[in-house]
């Protein structure tokens, strides 16, 4: 199964874990002393730079709704929701910030703060309404930006099947629009912000190959508020993976292209993302026979940055998909089948003798009307 590579990024924390200890007798003295920062702190304290995104710790932010309940003190119990300047307003406590911190840690920090007025301060703080997730995704997708995802918005590529549960990489991706045909899946970046003050991030590295070929739910983590996704570019794609990942959920289904010049059905068409270039031809209804230059089909694809990139290929159709002989289309790629010089000397001729047919007929009009006369 393969392994998700993490790297922490910023400021490394040599604190020592201070919540070890909190099940001694010197618990209470200890906890007293702690502040919401040194909690964030003490808990990543000594975490080697390896480690999987599913194992981190859900960190609260505002627009999360609580639920705070007392063992001994129930009249105390009640829901709570993280305000915009990230605190939250407790009983006895008044405003106290919780945003930033896991639940672990605020339970912690709320158990010390608590301590001052209660004899038995025991208390389960739970998330029951989770905010929504802001999500950035960019790079190789159809329309990198940032995203707002809620549970309610997970789900099936096919749409009409809502699946509840937090949202995943894959409906990310699906959400900016699926995956381009030059995306390298196998070095996916995930940037996550550490719970904590001191503004440090970890990276993951997810291969969704993996995922694809082999169910490696790993490579598919949930995702946390604050999310970076980047889908990186692969100088050439093998046509295998692209034709492979254009049957998944991760790519676009439809894809709009442009086939103009000799072909029976000129225009813009719908067809399947990663369609190949010859089947685009045949979608377009084939070539004209004797008219279409069949040596020299050019393709013309507008790059994301302004620039522009125009290749030429013969006419083969019984060529499999290959990025040199047959590539795969991607969205707004435009065909263009160009005419022989068959065609062009027929057109050009036509052309000239357009004007005498017309003389011709015109004459033909005079003898008539002489006749009647």
């Amino acid at each position: 199964m393969t392994s998700l590579r993490v790297e922490l990024v910023g400021k490394r924390c040599a604190l020592p874990l201070l919540l070890l200890s909190l099940s001694s007798p010197l618990a209470p003295l200890v906890a007293a002393e702690l502040r919401p920062g040194d909690l964030a702190q003490a808990e990543m304290a000594p975490g080697g730079s390896e480690g999987m995104l599913q194992d981190d710790a859900y960190i609260l932010g505002a627009g999360d709704g609580l639920s705070l309940k007392f063992l001994a003190v129930e009249d105390l119990s009640g829901s709570l929701e993280i305000l915009n300047d990230g605190t939250a307003s407790l009983p006895l406590l008044g405003s106290v910030r919780l945003s930033g911190l896991t639940l672990s840690q605020a339970s912690l920090w709320l158990e010390s703060l608590y301590r001052k007025q209660l004899q038995r301060p025991d208390l389960q703080l739970s998330v029951v309404r989770p905010r929504p997730l802001r999500i950035a995704v960019v790079g190789e997708v159809e329309r990198p930006g940032i995203y707002t995802l809620t549970t309610s918005e997970t789900s099936t590529a096919e749409a009409p099947v809502v699946i509840s549960g937090p949202p995943t990489l894959v409906d990310a991706i699906q959400k900016a629009g699926g995956i381009t045909s030059m995306a390298n899946l196998r070095r996916v970046v995930v940037q996550r912000r550490l719970p904590g003050a001191d503004s440090r991030f970890k990276r993951a590295r997810v291969d969704l190959l993996a995922l694809v070929r082999d169910g490696d739910q790993l490579q598919n983590p949930l995702l946390f508020d604050g999310d970076t996704i980047k889908l990186e570019r692969v100088s050439e794609q093998l046509a295998s993976n692209s034709a492979e990942m254009a049957a998944t959920t991760l790519a676009p289904k439809q894809i709009t292209v442009n086939v103009v010049g000799e072909v029976k059905a000129p225009g813009r068409l719908q067809v399947p993302a990663s369609t190949p270039l010859m089947q685009a031809i045949l979608a377009a209804g084939g070539v004209e026979t004797w008219r279409a230059k069949t040596s020299r089909l050019e393709l013309v694809r507008i790059n994301r940055n302004g620039s522009a990139m125009r290749r030429t290929y013969p006419l083969d159709f019984n060529q499999g998909v290959s990025i040199a002989k047959n590539p795969p289309l991607v969205d707004g790629d435009t065909v263009i089948v160009n005419r022989s010089r068959y065609a062009i000397s027929a057109d050009a001729i036509g052309a000239v003798s357009t004007p005498l047919s017309g003389l011709v007929n015109v004459l033909t009009l005079f003898r008539l009307l002489d006749s009647n006369n």
